[in-house]
């Protein structure tokens, strides 16, 4: 969200590398499940960091691309995350299971992170949750 009548072309430009950053991952799944591989935490975790990092925002993406959402109350689980930063996730990304794409960059000035849910449905493959939000919402 921006708090202003008139968004800025820096955060419009920023919001669209993370956005297509999200985008890349959930095509790649997508693939992955048509060529039915199973892919790694660490390999989908590349896919967002490159985009950002051709971008040129690379060194402004200091997280993980998503994390494991667990069954329960505990929203993070202990399965696979996406993630070549802070760790090198080999665990597969398995029917059955969901987990957060959450791209992000942060510049002194602003930041943008968005975050949508995905499972993957046994049947059906990829599932994301929610509607994905494509447009910086303002405030005023």
């Amino acid at each position: 969200a921006y708090a202003g009548r008139e968004i800025p072309s820096r955060h419009q430009e920023v919001f669209e590398v993370v956005r297509r950053a999200r985008d890349l991952v959930i095509e790649r799944l997508e693939e992955a499940w048509n060529e039915k591989q199973l892919l790694r935490g660490w390999e989908l975790d590349m896919v967002a960091r490159r985009h950002i990092e051709e971008a040129g925002y690379g060194g402004h993406f200091v997280h993980r691309t998503g994390h494991s959402m667990g069954p329960g109350p505990s929203v993070h689980a202990l399965g696979v995350n996406l993630d070549n930063f802070e760790t090198h996730d080999t665990r597969r990304v398995l029917p059955g299971i969901g987990f957060s794409v959450e791209p992000g960059i942060y510049l002194p000035q602003f930041g943008v992170r968005l975050e949508t849910n995905i499972y993957i449905d046994r049947e059906k493959g990829p599932v994301v949750t929610a509607p994905l939000q494509d447009e910086i919402v303002k405030l005023v």
